[in-house]
């Protein structure tokens, strides 16, 4: 069995998407053990919009069913498409999938481009009317930078739960495994996520 970590470093040099939270990180050793104070926000680093990022009264992170996040998924390459995904991009190739990660030529880069490749709003009606439960990248945001909103809401509103800040650099295009569980945070918009996938091959 072949396991990609799909998780990007989370440091103070992470990638960051302007206005969000810079991780900080300050070790404090008592003479006997150490400890570490952290700050970070809900959306550092490779992480989980739940819908209640932008849906009031949407699931909070610690209500999204475990199985969502666990499960069959879909790598597709997009790395042809270069600020925008759209429909052509994904037309004939969502049937049967249930969580779809979006590979695009944003992978392995290490510091942060506002035109990084997002999922235009036709495209996200194209993958709520598939049923794809969890929609993951591996820009910044799902959304473009001067996106409006439409395309979260779209998505979060039809309970479809978006990972964000993937690294799919060394992952080819295929059907795989996924594990990206969150923090359990009582009532919060978002985590840091843990994600791994797994090709199922001995």
């Amino acid at each position: 069995m072949i396991i990609y970590d799909i998780t990007r470093d989370l440091s103070a040099d992470a990638i960051l998407y302007p206005g969000d939270i810079r991780p900080r990180f300050r070790e404090i050793d008592n003479g006997q053990y150490r400890v570490t104070e952290m700050t970070i926000g809900t959306h550092s680093g490779t992480h989980i919009d739940a819908p209640s990022h932008y849906i009031e009264g949407g699931l909070t992170v610690d209500r999204i069913a475990l199985d969502v996040l666990a499960g069959s998924a879909r790598v597709i390459d997009c790395s042809d498409a270069e600020t925008l995904i759209g429909p052509e991009n994904l037309a004939d190739r969502l049937a049967g999938a249930r969580t779809l990660l979006l590979k695009t030529w944003f992978s392995g880069r290490e510091e942060f481009d506002p035109g990084y490749p997002a999922l235009s709003p036709e495209a996200a009606d194209l993958v709520v009317e598939a049923g794809i439960t969890c929609i993951g990248t591996d820009a910044p945001s799902i959304e473009a930078f001067c996106g409006d909103g439409s395309v979260h809401r779209r998505l979060l509103g039809a309970g479809t739960v978006v990972l964000e800040l993937l690294d799919l650099a060394a992952v080819p295009e295929g059907e795989y495994h996924m594990v990206a569980l969150p923090m359990r945070l009582a009532g919060a918009d978002g985590s840091p996520v843990r994600a791994i996938l797994c090709n199922g091959k001995e």
